[in-house]
């Protein structure tokens, strides 16, 4: 791999910002984190393009007492069972569950996926984690 150094300008206290957060991130240099930056502003122009295959988590925290939710929930895993990789389920209290869904697929499909999920009745939260299959970043 290649490398290209470059030059930004930038405001003061905008730079010290950004070197504390990525101190607190963890990370060693700044070229570590802008390469980070940018990945993820790529990433997400991915999802925007509806491009290629995509891949992300849909996770749903639900009350499990609901009437029929859980069926429900299952229904559309086995409706959308293409795209729908993996799930896993976690038993958060006597009430309250959380499942976590691995899905690959065209974004407007994921997106589809992850609205019915989240917005069945019962579930208390839900959101969809967008990232890729890094097929097109270096």
């Amino acid at each position: 791999m290649s490398l290209v150094r470059f030059g930004v300008s930038i405001p003061q206290r905008l730079l010290a910002a950004f070197d504390k957060r990525i101190r607190v991130k963890g990370y060693r240099t700044r070229s570590e984190a802008i390469r980070d930056v940018i990945r993820d502003y790529l990433v997400e122009e991915e999802w925007e393009r509806h491009a290629g295959s995509v891949v992300g988590t849909i996770t749903v925290v639900y009350d499990h007492h609901t009437r029929e939710l859980t069926q429900v929930l299952t229904e559309l895993q086995h409706r959308f069972h293409g795209e729908i990789c993996c799930s896993t389920h976690v038993h958060l209290d006597e009430h309250n569950c959380l499942e976590v869904v691995v899905v690959k697929g065209a974004s407007r499909e994921v997106q589809r996926i992850a609205d019915r999920l989240i917005s069945t009745r019962g579930v208390k939260h839900g959101k969809l984690i967008c990232t890729t299959t890094g097929e097109a970043l270096a």
